[in-house]
Formats: structure tokens, sequence, C-alpha cells
């Protein structure tokens, strides 16, 4: 399984591959230590993102309780349970995912072995996940000029 962590106009900044059967909120922590944000002024660069926003497979306690420790507003739905009290039109909470679902459109139209993992070694598939990043940077830095 692929996890990416995207910035707001979809370019990913960090990728990991797990097996499909990992939690995927014990992946948030490690792919936010491997980030590190640029920012224009001196000094050293920036290590923490303000917002996190994701889907309703990452709402946890504990998750929350972590990312707010490291100062990071978590913007994650909660996850809905069916009785008979909740029985009635669902809360809408818009969540901004449109910039992760483009980073996979990216990954699935440009670069067809990332589609369906082919690679028995996890070291291939990554290294191949690292190149369509650092493709997608090239052509958005050469785009922009």
């Amino acid at each position: 399984m692929i996890h990416t962590l995207t910035e707001g106009n979809g370019m990913p900044l960090a990728n990991r591959i797990t097996p499909a059967n990992i939690s995927e909120r014990e992946q948030v922590m490690p792919l936010l230590s491997s980030i590190r944000v640029k920012t224009n002024s001196p000094g050293r660069p920036r290590k923490r993102v303000k917002v996190l926003a994701a889907d309703e497979g990452y709402d946890s306690k504990d998750l929350r309780a972590a990312l707010r420790k490291r100062g990071i507003r978590p913007q994650l739905p909660k996850r809905v349970r069916k009785t008979k009290r909740n029985l009635g039109r669902p809360i809408k909470m818009s969540v901004p995912r449109f910039q992760m679902e483009r980073c996979f459109a990216w990954f699935q139209r440009k670069y067809r072995r990332l589609v369906v993992r082919w690679e028995r070694i996890s070291a291939c598939f990554n290294a191949f996940i690292s190149l369509a990043t650092i493709h997608i940077w090239i052509n958005r830095i050469l785009l922009l000029g």
C-alpha cells in the first residue's frame, strides 16, 4: 500500500510503502518525521506542517493527541457508526482530499507500473515511487521555471 503525504497543491512530499494489512494510522508519524518544509527564510528548515487533512480511516484519539502535541491541527472527519440514534442525514464535514486524489491520479496516469505492484522486493517498488515523485517535482519546477 502506498502512503503519501502531499502539500496543498497535490505535490508529493514523502512516500511510504507498507503491506496492505498494516494500519494506516501507524504510518502518519513516520511520514511526518521524514519531511522538511523548505522556506525562503534563512535558518533551519521547518519539520512541521500546520494542518493535516485525511479521511476517516485515520481517525483515532491517539493520533489526534499526537498531532496536537506536535503543534499540528488535525482535520480528520469522525467515524460515524450506524445506530438507531444517528439514522438521519449525516453531518457533512468537508475535508479537502482532492489534493491527495490528484497526486494518486498523477501516479496512475503517468506511471502505470505503480497501479499494480508487480515487484516482490519492496525496495524496488519504493525506488519506482521515489522516481515518480522526483519526476513530478522536476516537471513542476520546469513548468513554473
